[in-house]
């Protein structure tokens, strides 16, 4: 057994899904940890709105408490795990944890997602550390791949499923042919879906992992506000059926690529070609699609979400720290935050090629005007036909390879047109080969 000289004590802050599985983890393991790590490792102080749910873990009276104040300023605990996530009182929380010189370890994206920058300085200037491997993929290892595994590469790609909502509501329309509003109810009376699932749905849980992952990859800072978004609400049985006619599925993809234009960081329904590796990722489940320079494609799957996998996550940042604080040593101290060392390519410069969905009125002469207008705007269409639904005829056009920007205006002109009623769906077709663009030959 590796030598231990004390015992590291943890402070857990939220007991709920993620701490409640971070707790059991300790508990169950923690004569593994000692034996093969040397650290003897305890909860020594855990904060909750219910004595009952402590009680539930095994945490014994004398170390649960209602207030987070009294976890930051037992003396006892090394490392404060903040697992409540949102803003406040998470942001308070680690203020007050640095400031006493206490290491934090959290799964909160939505806070770091926006703040990782000044947070990260504040553990610096305390001489302590901040650890988030759970706040982007759950259980997937990604950022410690990103931060000492692959940084030896240019990483020039990443991309993901990076919620397992969508990805569950989205593989259910596919196999189900059912429509979204149908799935989306099922997944809420599942626990699959939050009561209110904008975070999830309308793609900001993906566009926080993104902008975390991708000032990792490229080294840059990278906000969620930087990140386009747009979510599945749109999505229809009849766009899933037209990708599998082009040898398509339909996934939210987070993706981040560097360019010479900058860094493109953009969360929304894409179309990829059903045997990338991305396109078997079904059910709840998440996976990160990683190209560096050297090592080329990589992909990272598992569970982004659920108590035990992000608990895993939150237990290796744990033990990572313990190590050293059982040794008696200080770790390092948290890196250098990022700077904006690049700038963030707007969505309108995106180029790619396009699939349009527009419903009509009960005429066949929408076809010629929509050719029009696409023309006027200086895009090629490679397929315009009609498609005849239960609700009605749409017309489903794929174009040529266009501008963002360009398509944007059109679908803003198309929608003006009598003959059309709305412009249904917008989805991207992505180029998946160009994610690898850069990367050396395997020889």
């Amino acid at each position: 057994m590796p030598e231990t000289t004390r015992t590291v004590n943890v402070g857990l802050i939220g007991l709920g899904t993620v701490g409640g599985g971070t707790a059991l983890t300790i508990a169950r393991n923690r004569d593994e940890y000692l034996r093969a790590f040397g650290v003897d490792l305890r909860v020594a102080k855990a904060c909750a709105l219910e004595p009952e749910r402590a009680a539930e873990l095994g945490i014994a009276p004398e170390a649960f408490t209602t207030d987070w104040h009294d976890v930051v300023a037992d003396p006892a605990v090394d490392i404060v795990v903040e697992l409540i996530g949102g803003e406040h009182p998470a942001t308070e929380i680690f203020e007050a944890a640095f400031e006493a010189g206490k290491h934090v370890v959290t799964a909160n994206k939505a806070l770091l997602g926006r703040n990782m920058e000044r947070l990260c300085g504040l553990a610096r200037e305390a001489g302590v550390q901040l650890r988030c491997e759970a706040s982007a993929g759950g259980g997937i290892p990604i950022v410690a791949a990103l931060e000492r595994s692959l940084v030896g590469n240019r990483m020039l790609t990443i991309a993901g499923i990076l919620n397992g909502t969508t990805n569950y509501i989205l593989s259910r329309m596919t196999v189900e042919g059912s429509s979204f509003a149908d799935v989306l109810a099922d997944a809420q009376r599942l626990g699959y879906a939050e009561a209110d699932p904008s975070a999830d749905v309308d793609g900001f849980d993906a566009a926080s992992k993104v902008a975390i992952l991708s000032s990792i990859a490229f080294h840059t800072r990278v906000t969620t506000d930087d990140v386009y978004m747009q979510g599945i609400r749109d999505i229809s049985p009849v766009d899933i059926d037209e990708a599998r006619k082009m040898g398509c599925v339909i996934k939210l993809l987070g993706i981040a690529r560097m360019t010479d234009a900058g860094i493109d960081a953009r969360v929304h329904p894409t179309m990829i070609p059903e045997r990338h590796m991305l396109a078997s990722v079904n059910g709840a489940m998440n996976a990160v699609f990683a190209v560096g320079d050297s090592v080329g494609e990589t992909m990272f799957y598992g569970a982004g979400a659920g108590s035990f996998p992000t608990a895993s996550a939150v237990a290796g940042d744990i033990l990572e720290l313990a190590r050293t604080l059982a040794r008696a040593e200080a770790p390092e101290a948290e890196a250098e935050p990022y700077e904006r060392r690049f700038e963030i390519r707007p969505i309108e410069d995106l180029r790619c090629r396009y699939y349009l969905r527009l419903t009509t009125a009960h005429t066949n002469d929408a076809l010629p005007a929509v050719a029009d207008t696409l023309e006027a705007f200086k895009i090629g269409v490679a397929e315009a036909r009609q498609v005849v639904q239960n609700d009605g005829r749409c017309i489903v056009v794929l174009t040529e390879e266009a501008r963002e920007g360009d398509v944007q205006a059109a679908c803003a002109e198309l929608a003006k047109l009598p003959t059309i009623e709305r412009v249904a769906s917008l989805i991207r077709i992505e180029d998946t080969a160009a994610w690898a663009e850069g990367a050396e030959a395997n020889e």
